[in-house]
Order: C-alpha cells, then structure tokens, then sequence
C-alpha cells in the first residue's frame, strides 16, 4: 500500500519516472525528498534524448544478427559504435533511417565498423547565460569529443560538456587575425575526418552574422555530416532584459538585423538601407560606427530624438543597459567606455500609428506591394527592393 505524503502508513513507494521505452530510468527517495527526485528526473528528462528508447529497440531486434555475423572478440567494440558513435548521433537528431541503414550495413559485412568520419555540429551558445541554451545544444555539448569555442562564449557554458571533451579557443579580436576563418575551417574539417564528434561553438545564433557560410560551406567539401543548432540571438536577449518587444503595432512593425562593421578588405556595410518609419533596427558589431551610423539616421530623416537602447554584455555577469537618442548615442558610448560586445536597439516609430513607406531608393525601378482583402487588390506602399544575391524580393 502507497499512501500519499504519509511514508509511516506506506510498505511501499512510487519512484519518480523517466520513460525512455524500452530504458526506464527511476529515481527514488524512499518517500523522504519527493521534491528532490522531481529535480532529478527533471535533470535527466532534459539530457537524455527523447528518441533514444527506438534506438536501444531497433538494436535488440538486431542481437540475433550481430551474435551470427560478428565475432564475439569485437561485439563490445560494435555496440560502442552503435550507441556512442554516429549511429546514435544519426539517431538522435532525427536521422533514424541512415542510421538503421548504417548498422543493418555493418552487421551484414561482418566487421566492426570503426569511425572513418566524424560529424560537425555548428552549436548557438546563445548570447552568454548557460541557462539560454537549447536543451538540443547541451546534448551536442555532452557528445562532442573536440570543441571550437569563439571569444564571446561564457565559461559556464564550457562547464556543461563532457569532462574529457579536448576544448580548443578560436576566438578573434577585432584587428586581430591569429585564428583566421581558413585556418578554423581546416582544424575542424580536420578533426572530424578521424571521425570525432565535433562542435563549433559560437555565440548566439551560427546564422546571425556567426560567419556560419563559411563552416558550412567547408564541412559540404569534405563530405563530412552537417548540422547547426540554433541559439538565442543577442538582438532577442537585449530585448528581453529590457522587457520589451523588438515590434510593437502602431509603432514598429518592421525588424533588421545587420551589422556596422564587414570584412576588413570589404566596404563598410550600408546598414541602415532598409530603415525606415515603422522599423526597429538592431545593429552588432557597431559600437566604433556609432557617429557614421547616427549621421545617416538623421540624413535619412530620422528624428534625432528616436529612442536608443545600448545592451553591454547581455546576459552576462558584466550587462549594462544604456539610454541614448540617435543623436547622442556615440557621445554617450564615450562617456561610458563601451568598446566591446554590444547591441544598438534603435526604433523609427511609425507616424500616426501608419507605417509609412520605407526609404526611397535611386534604382530606377517603381515597385509597389498589393494586398488583396475578399478578392479586392489594394496597391500598397513602395518597396525597397534588395539587390542582394540578384534577387528582387
């Protein structure tokens, strides 16, 4: 007999469960800390992967096969391939069928498949608290043999992988190049070619100005198995912590991500292209172009007492949250020696509560969007088109 909250009126307790069929993990206090196995079996429900139950199935349909093709002096070496090497990482992210292909293939052979290639994961540390990472993150973490790590990505957040994962700095300095991208893209490529685990990480989102192209791009030559985990975006952490929306109606309808700041060979970037009434901007990397930046707000018609959230440090033990306008936000950065990570939230509100057009655009082109509303077109504002890749959007 159970009877709840009463342990001296019980001959019997119910664990707490983590059901992963057929694995089974239950945690118990023998009635004296429920609230403690609460903690634990929500601890482990959060690291041990939803779909791991059909990989452990999938393999005991297959003992029978593996008892008759493979040797027994290398069957424990096989079953760490399958549940600690890329079967299981195919598994685990969703590849279920390449990795049933891949040990169905490896029994029929006859011989332990070892790790002829590894696997990239380009990881989103988000933009500095550990506790911003995706639960999918902190699985890759906790696989990974090998781990790249960019300047801006906490030391909490190096806490949560594998002990004896071999952890590798890559980060860059503005100016400063000892680990260039060609040579990053080399060691990782490098790295998974002897067929380890291996994970990029980076600061907030790989897609967000992560330079994630590049990796990808390297990752599809070699042939090595690709994927990106996404992360919190430092533009969504600032907004957060000012408890605020990045769009709001009758105000701004409207969100750019771009950047101040481009490859040191290339031009300045025309950040501010796509501003306009209506559109909250939100600009990395951009601290040291500040006076350019606030100088073409205002030539561009801008007021110059438009609202500018400075976040320092977001999220992290050091964030700083900044008040400025347009036209003081670089006297301001002065002022406060901000030289480092930050974000400019800058918001052109619509006027009267109507988005306006966005700015217009010396290309020669007359391009208008329509709206239909029960099958009547209206023809709306002018659009800026985006020349970007050939495309007009």
């Amino acid at each position: 007999m159970n009877v709840v909250d009463q342990p001296d009126l019980c001959d019997m307790t119910t664990p707490a469960i983590v059901d992963r069929d057929p694995i089974v993990v239950a945690i118990g206090s023998e009635g004296t800390a429920p609230v403690l196995t609460r903690e634990f079996k929500t601890k482990i429900e959060r690291f041990l992967p939803q779909n791991i139950g059909g990989l452990a199935a999938f393999a005991g349909r297959l003992r029978p096969s593996v008892a008759r093709n493979i040797p027994f002096a290398h069957r424990r070496a096989f079953w760490a391939w399958v549940f600690k090497g890329t079967p299981r990482r195919q598994w685990v992210r969703g590849a279920e069928r390449d990795a049933a292909h891949d040990i169905k293939a490896a029994i029929a052979s006859g011989v332990t498949t070892g790790e002829n290639i590894g696997q990239i994961t380009l990881v989103g540390a988000g933009p500095g608290a550990r506790d911003l990472l995706t639960l999918r993150a902190v699985e890759r973490l906790q696989e990974a043999d090998v781990i790249f790590y960019d300047r801006l990505v906490d030391a909490e957040v190096l806490e949560l992988a594998r002990r004896d994962a071999e952890r590798v700095f890559v980060g860059k300095h503005v100016g400063a190049h000892r680990w260039p991208q060609d040579r990053i893209n080399s060691m990782v490529v490098s790295e998974a070619k002897k067929g380890r685990s291996v994970v990029r990480l980076k600061s907030g989102d790989p897609g967000v100005f992560g330079r994630a192209a590049e990796e990808v791009e390297a990752a599809r030559d070699a042939g090595i198995p690709l994927e990106i985990v996404p992360g919190v975006t430092a533009a969504c952490a600032a907004a957060a912590g000012l408890t605020r929306s990045l769009t709001e109606r009758g105000v701004a309808n409207t969100l750019v991500l771009a950047t101040g700041t481009g490859r040191a060979e290339d031009p300045l970037p025309d950040s501010i292209r796509l501003s306009g009434p209506g559109t909250t901007t939100a600009l990395y990397m951009s601290v040291s172009q500040a006076s350019r930046l606030s100088g073409l707000w205002m030539q561009q018609g801008m007021p110059p007492d438009c609202s500018v959230d400075i976040c320092v440090e977001v999220t992290k033990q050091g964030q700083r949250y900044l008040e400025a306008t347009v036209a003081t936000m670089a006297n301001v950065l002065r002022e406060h020696r901000v030289t480092g990570s930050a974000i400019l939230l800058v918001t052109w509100p619509s006027a009267d509560g109507v988005t306006s057009a966005v700015p217009k655009f010396e290309t020669g082109l007359s391009l208008h969007s329509e709206t239909v509303v029960n099958g009547d077109r209206t023809q709306g504002y002018p659009v800026a088109p985006s020349f970007r890749g050939g495309h007009v959007i």
